[in-house]
């Protein structure tokens, strides 16, 4: 199996130790599932890998790492809202997705040692899986990410480097270790193998519900959850289990929307913003590494883009409590973009919102 370059197309092998290709283009991955088909589920697997069917997977290695990752349910909460209960994870977050696949990944080809970065969930969970691995692992998060989401990453016995400034310095300080250091960058945004497990999210819903619901709402900073989603909804329509696309709205924080401000201009990249401080942090990056894949998706299939009003999220976060549900203030974020979508739109009927990351993660 080969990994392609996104910029100059050459190909390398997935074993490599390159976080990109040399010509600094990210990788994408040369694999095509075969057609989706709920035959091919491991009904006596409880993880995501009972859809192992249709993962890049060459060796046993993920049944020595998986956690128990996955199968969360989908409950009624309004007449109009589904919520996809995503937080119901090893490490409280749906990164959990990712980070087993590309744990497993990692443990095939024999890497001993990782960096990541992280607002504070993937590194949570890579940290979680690399425990179970036996793969030592470093983490590093901006400042002011959540004690306790440092707590967990630390419980896993990961180091944790705190970086001043934004969630971009942080990556760039990441970066810079990898590329001077040479380790293996285990990381939700280069690596596509964490793609691969976050597009089990679908999987899900319709093993779940036997169809998909006429809109998806989903956050979007780097594109984790986001393009997990859409190469699902492409392998279902390829599959011919779903005639057409739901409607897609991507949601950004309303101090950080470089896509928001592309799609409105036509741009095939994302905008140049200076992210303020937003208790969305999970989706507040200002230079998302895979922009012109995002835009290029959304533009293929008519994706929406808008913002959180950033001072709805409390208000949003206590309605989600009020009715039992306890997430995390980026995960509130989306709630409150769909609230205000509706007051703009009007009813907005059978929506699919996830609850991305639990809300005793991000109290601080």
């Amino acid at each position: 199996m080969n990994y392609i370059c996104s910029k100059c197309g050459k190909t390398a092998a997935t074993t490599t130790r390159a976080a990109k290709c040399a010509c600094s283009g990210l990788w994408k991955l040369a694999y095509s599932p075969p057609k989706f088909d709920l035959s091919l589920i491991d009904q006596t697997t409880w993880s995501i890998f009972r859809y192992r069917a249709f993962l890049p997977l060459t060796e046993e290695t993920w049944r020595d790492i998986s956690l128990g990752e996955g199968l969360t349910p989908v409950i009624q909460f309004t007449e109009d809202v589904l919520l996809k209960m995503d937080y119901f994870m090893p490490t409280l977050s749906f990164k959990d997705r990712g980070a087993a696949v590309l744990i497993a990944h990692c443990k095939a080809i024999g890497v001993h040692s990782v960096v990541q970065d992280s607002s504070g969930n993937a590194g949570n969970s890579v940290a979680a899986y690399c425990a179970k691995a036996g793969i030592d692992c470093e983490i590093f998060v901006p400042e002011g990410t959540s004690p306790k989401k440092i707590d967990m990453i630390k419980a896993h016995q990961a180091r944790v480097n705190i970086i001043p400034g934004t969630r971009d310095n942080c990556a760039d300080a990441c970066r810079a270790k990898v590329d001077t250091e040479g380790k293996y960058y285990a990381n939700h945004v280069y690596n596509p193998f964490f793609y691969e497990g976050t597009k089990t999210y679908m999987y899900e819903v319709y093993e779940q519900l036997h169809r998909i619901p006429a809109t998806i709402f989903v956050p979007l900073g780097n594109g984790t959850l986001f393009i997990g989603i859409v190469k699902a909804l492409e392998e279902f329509l390829a599959s011919g289990i779903i005639e057409k696309m739901p409607h897609i709205i991507a949601v950004q924080s309303e101090y950080c929307d470089p896509f928001v401000k592309a799609v409105l201009a036509k741009d095939k990249l994302p905008a140049a913003v200076i992210p303020k401080p937003t208790m969305a942090e999970g989706i507040a990056i200002g230079i998302p590494m895979r922009g012109q894949e995002i835009l290029e998706y959304t533009y293929r299939h008519n994706i929406e883009m808008i913002t959180a009003p950033e001072d709805r999220i409390l208000e949003a976060r206590m309605a989600l409590a009020a009715k039992g549900i306890y997430c995390e203030h980026t995960t509130a974020a989306t709630y409150a973009a769909y609230l205000q979508y509706c007051e703009l739109n009007g009813k907005t009927a059978d929506c699919l919102i996830p609850m991305c990351g639990a809300g005793l993660k991000s109290d601080h």
